[in-house]
């Protein structure tokens, strides 16, 4: 399969090259480096011949020209401005890269002759704040997204609809939910698995907002990563939630974690922040039936490793 990953050099798209190389696939990295690394495509060196990077912004007028030139057959789009907070404080940017960004690649999918494309899209966010007696919530439950980052993975999944609809382009969206793991970003918008892990490791104290009885629905990078190479030949036209379908409270993690980092040290409690969701967890049935995709790796074993990844980056 020649494949494209939009943001494959980010903390899920660089995981996700990593397999598909494994797979004998090839590659090409679209990414505008903003928030990727390429340290995190070190691996992908060692298949020099399949595996080719582009600096691109998916942003740009040169997407079509450039997808047309890596001919794929799947791509696969992960390239975002990926903060909620930044959506609420810039709209007008937000929507330029997760709206005019997503619909240039999938015009410019379209254009190149793929025969699908996979979007990321946000479980966390597209169905806005669920009751807590709908959780873990299904696909079928309402979208009114509450904010401008959640109403542009809305948009997007729309258009993949409509496209389809359209022009026969094939696609699925995977709604994720709180995805963690090894190289995701301690710092700027990351999630608390990869704060926590970074300043526990650091001996920095931890700060929670509100009382830590908010809960998430926190789903390993490899597991996610399973399902967007199920989605290229699974999945028509749908939209599945990744997730374990399990809530977890941040207390909770913190205790976790604490103890595997061998820390006693006690979190600071802080305002809440405006807007955060209560609870939050996603029903991952669908994605079973449609990818035949379950989560395989549990909260305890994730933690570790992501700590274990973190250790690493200190000694090197």
């Amino acid at each position: 399969m020649r494949a494209v990953v939009t943001g494959g050099a980010g903390f899920i798209g660089s995981t996700l090259v990593d397999r598909l190389l494994a797979e004998g696939h090839t590659v090409s990295v679209f990414d505008n480096l903003a928030t990727g690394r390429l340290s995190n495509l070190a691996n992908a060196e060692g298949a020099r011949e399949r595996f080719t990077f582009v600096e691109i912004d998916v942003r740009s007028s040169e997407i079509p020209a450039a997808l047309a030139s890596a001919e794929p057959e799947v791509v696969f789009h992960l390239a975002a401005q990926a903060d909620v907070r930044v959506s609420v404080e810039r709209p007008l940017f937000d929507a330029e890269v997760n709206v005019l960004g997503g619909l240039n690649v999938i015009e410019g999918s379209r254009l190149a002759g793929a025969r699908k494309v996979v979007v990321a899209s946000s479980g966390g966010t597209i169905y806005g704040d669920p009751a807590p007696e709908d959780l873990p919530v299904d696909e079928q439950h309402p979208q009114h997204p509450i904010s401008p980052y959640g109403v542009a993975k809305k948009v997007i999944d729309d258009y993949l609809h409509a496209f389809q609809f359209l022009h026969g382009l094939n696609y699925a969206a995977l709604a994720l939910a709180n995805v963690y793991g090894p190289r995701q970003d301690p710092h700027g918008e990351a999630g608390v698995v990869a704060i926590f892990a970074g300043r526990l490791l650091a001996g920095d104290g931890c700060r929670i907002f509100g009382d830590g009885e908010q809960t998430r629905d926190f789903v390993f990078v490899d597991d996610v990563v399973d399902a967007f190479v199920r989605a290229a030949d699974q999945g028509d036209g749908v939209l599945c939630n990744i997730g374990t379908g399990v809530e977890t409270s941040v207390n909770k993690l913190y205790r976790s974690m604490a103890a595997a980092a061998g820390s006693d040290s006690e979190p600071v409690y802080e305002s809440a922040r405006a807007g955060e969701l209560a609870r939050s967890a996603l029903n991952p049935g669908f994605a079973g039936q449609t990818l035949g995709w379950s989560p395989r790796t549990s909260l305890a074993d994730g933690a570790v490793a992501t700590l274990d990844w973190f250790r690493a980056q200190v000694k090197d």
